[in-house]
C-alpha cells in the first residue's frame, strides 16, 4: 500500500489522455490483491533485498527517521498492513524483536512476504485478515510496537481500526503511524497543478478526488489524507492521544518545485492551493517546509493510549 512512486508511473501511462474514471474495484481487499509496493517483485539474495529497501527509504526524505525499524529489541511487533514485507525485512534486519507478527489484506502479498523474510532468514508470524474484520486475531494488551505505513488512509474505517489498536497495545506500547499528509506538495502543487490544470486528470472536479487518483494507482478504490490537526482528532476519538512527529517529502515532489511559481499565477489554481504555495518556507537542505513541518506527502505520527478514558 505504499509505494506512490510506482503507482505515479503506471496512472501516468494509462491516464495522461483525459479525465480519470471511478474505480474499477468492488473492495480495497481485490485491488491491494493484485497491486503491493514492490510490483510482485522478487529477490534473489539478502544483499539484493537490503539494497532495495535502502533504495526505497531513500526516496521519501527523512521516512525513516520518522518511521523507524531499529531500536524494537525485545519487542512484540506488528506491522498492520505489512503488504510484500517491505518493512518486516526492516525489522529482522535492524532489530531482534521477541515476536514479529505481519498483517495484510492481500494473500499473495503475504505469500511474497513469506519468500522475503525466509530469504532473511527471519521469523515472523504472517495473518490474514479481511477488511470489514471488527476484531483483529490479537488479545488485549499483548503488543509492544505496532508499525503501520502508508495503509489507513486505504480504509473504509480507519476509527474501528485504530480502536483496535488501542485494544491490542500494552500499557506504555504505541504505534507509529505513517497516512498521506494533507498539506504537502503532493496536494497542493503535484495534484492541484500538474494533475488538475496541464493535464486536465480532475476526476469529478475536487481536489481530493484527484488526489486518490495520484498516489496508488487511478483504480484504487481509497486514498484519503488528512492534516495532522485531523489525524490527531481521529485518533483521540478512538483512544488514543499522540504527536505528530512529522512529514517526510519524496524525491518526486522535490521535482515538482521549479513549476511552483507557473502554479501560482495560474488563474486556474484553486486558492488553497495558492495559499500554501504562498507559504513554502526553505531550509538549508533546500527542503520545503509550510507552518513549520516538512510540506512532505508522508505525514507520520506516533499514538499512544488514552489513560484519561
Amino acid at each position: 500500500m505504499k509505494n506512490a512512486i510506482h503507482s505515479l508511473v503506471i496512472a501516468c501511462k494509462r491516464h495522461l489522455r483525459g479525465s480519470l474514471p471511478a474505480s474499477n474495484h468492488s473492495s480495497s481487499q481485490e485491488y491491494w490483491t493484485e497491486h503491493n509496493v514492490t510490483s510482485h517483485a522478487t529477490f534473489s539474495s539478502i544483499s539484493q533485498s537490503l539494497e532495495y529497501l535502502e533504495w526505497r527509504n531513500s526516496q521519501y526524505l527523512g521516512y525513516i527517521d520518522l518511521m523507524p525499524v531499529s531500536g524494537f529489541d525485545d519487542k512484540v511487533i506488528v506491522d498492520y498492513g505489512c503488504g510484500p514485507g517491505h518493512d518486516l525485512v526492516g525489522f529482522i534486519s535492524s532489530s531482534r524483536p521477541a515476536r514479529l507478527i505481519g498483517m495484510d489484506v492481500s494473500r499473495t502479498s503475504l505469500v511474497e512476504a513469506k519468500a522475503r523474510v525466509d530469504l532473511h532468514g527471519g521469523s515472523v508470524d504472517l495473518m490474514h485478515i479481511d477488511e470489514d474484520e471488527q476484531r483483529l486475531p490479537l488479545s488485549d494488551a499483548s503488543v509492544d510496537v505496532i508499525h503501520s505505513s502508508g495503509v489507513l488512509h486505504h480504509t473504509k474505517d480507519p476509527s474501528r481500526i485504530l480502536r483496535e489498536f488501542r485494544r491490542i497495545l500494552k500499557p506504555g506500547g504505541f504505534a507509529q503511524v505513517m497516512v498521506y499528509n494533507y498539506n504537502s506538495i503532493w496536494l497542493h502543487l503535484y495534484v492541484a497543478y500538474n494533475r488538475m490544470i496541464l493535464n486536465n486528470l480532475v476526476g469529478d472536479g475536487s481536489l481530493r478526488d484527484a488526489f486518490r487518483s495520484s498516489t496508488d494507482g487511478p483504480d484504487c478504490p481509497i486514498s484519503d489524507c488528512y492534516t495532522s490537526s485531523q489525524f490527531l482528532r481521529l485518533a483521540l476519538g478512538s483512544g488514543l492521544s499522540g504527536s505528530f512527529r512529522g512529514a517526510a517529502i519524496s524525491v518526486h515532489e522535490m521535482k515538482q518545485l521549479p513549476t511552483r511559481w507557473d502554479a501560482f499565477e495560474n488563474r486556474r489554481l484553486n486558492p488553497e492551493s495558492r495559499k500554501f504555495l504562498s507559504e513554502l518556507l526553505f531550509d538549508n537542505r533546500g527542503v520545503p517546509t509550510h507552518r513549520g513541518a516538512v510540506a512532505g506527502v508522508d505525514g507520520c505520527f506516533e499514538l499512544r493510549v488514552n489513560n484519561s478514558d
